[in-house]
């Protein structure tokens, strides 16, 4: 791990995720957000709202922090592993906070 800290829109992702609650998780995105999963966007919180039950927490997904790092004030890569009822394995996802909000979240290929 490095000396940085995760925005809190960040941690909550994780969070809401591993505590399986649906609506602070959808709450955590701006109006306009999009979620990116290996090429499938989603968009605005109802998009997301889409992906959270059939890829999420429907999924009973629970992630652990592997690593992060800054690459510009308002954009992180986050290395997540994943377990859960659909996909397994460590996978880097970019988040890209607005506000305490997160704008963008695209979820990149190893």
């Amino acid at each position: 791990m490095n000396d940085l800290t995760l925005p809190t829109a960040i941690t909550a992702f994780i969070n809401t995720t591993n505590t399986s609650d649906s609506a602070g998780f959808v709450a955590l995105f701006t109006a306009d957000a999009v979620l990116n999963d290996w090429g499938t966007e989603y968009h605005g919180t109802d998009g997301i709202a889409s992906w959270n039950r059939t890829d999420n927490i429907g999924k009973q997904s629970h992630f652990e922090l592997a690593d992060f790092r800054q690459t510009d004030p308002q954009t992180w890569i986050v290395d997540l592993i994943v377990t859960g009822n659909g996909f397994n394995g460590t996978s880097p996802f970019q988040f890209t906070v607005n506000q305490d909000h997160l704008q963008e979240v695209k979820i990149l290929p190893d």
